[in-house]
């Protein structure tokens, strides 16, 4: 996994990606993200979204693909303001995607404004988490999608190819850690999870919002 300069916004908190993982040139890296994308498309086309919130959207590499794949359907993607970001935004457009550059803590949406909401490699980031979910919950109908980095394996990996030794292994802006058991714990909270998948080193889940 090759590492990428890390970018902030005007607070100084970390955005974008620490590394190339979709480009990268690494076989054993390539190999992980292929497993991470196989299951990220399997749960996106079971939750099958009538219009879609990507929360934390970053380069919009997946909130590209799926705005695409949803033809007319409204999709929107936020984001803290970032001159690197907001780039990637110019080039990746649809007629039916819009990007805004917004704090996923309060959200200016509608109570079931949108039908699913997402957050990909996330919520490790956001101060308050658990306020976050609760947000997503409350603007999202039926499905969330999320994924974090399962720990303690994510650090550990990290360690073994030698990266951010001197913070055992955190990635540089990972402010919260999970195990899948305590990732699905926590998501509970909102929802019934309708399925967990386990992409090495990461968890992800499907999770059909209490009242949907």
């Amino acid at each position: 996994m090759s590492n990428v300069e890390v970018t902030t916004d005007a607070e100084g908190t970390v955005t974008g990606n620490t590394y190339d993982k979709y480009n990268t040139t690494n076989p054993v890296a390539k190999r992980l993200q292929a497993g991470f994308e196989r299951d990220l498309r399997d749960l996106f086309t079971q939750a099958a979204p009538t219009s879609l919130l990507d929360v934390g959207c970053g380069e919009a590499e997946h909130t590209h693909k799926w705005a695409v794949a949803m033809g007319d359907k409204r999709v929107v993607g936020i984001d803290l303001e970032d001159a690197t970001l907001q780039e990637f935004w110019k080039t990746r457009t649809a007629p039916n995607l819009e990007y805004k550059i917004l704090k996923a803590e309060n959200m200016p949406f509608a109570d079931d404004e949108f039908d699913v909401a997402t957050a990909i490699e996330v919520l490790e980031h956001v101060p308050d988490p658990a306020h976050t979910i609760r947000e997503m919950a409350r603007v999202a109908k039926r499905h969330l999608l999320v994924s974090v980095p399962r720990e303690p394996i994510w650090r550990a990996v990290n360690m073994a190819r030698g990266a951010y030794i001197k913070d055992l292994g955190n990635t540089p802006g990972h402010l919260n850690h999970w195990s899948k058991r305590a990732f699905i714990a926590e998501l509970s909270k909102v929802g019934t999870v309708q399925e967990a998948r386990s992409p090495f080193p990461w968890t992800m889940l499907l999770v059909r919002v209490h009242g949907a």
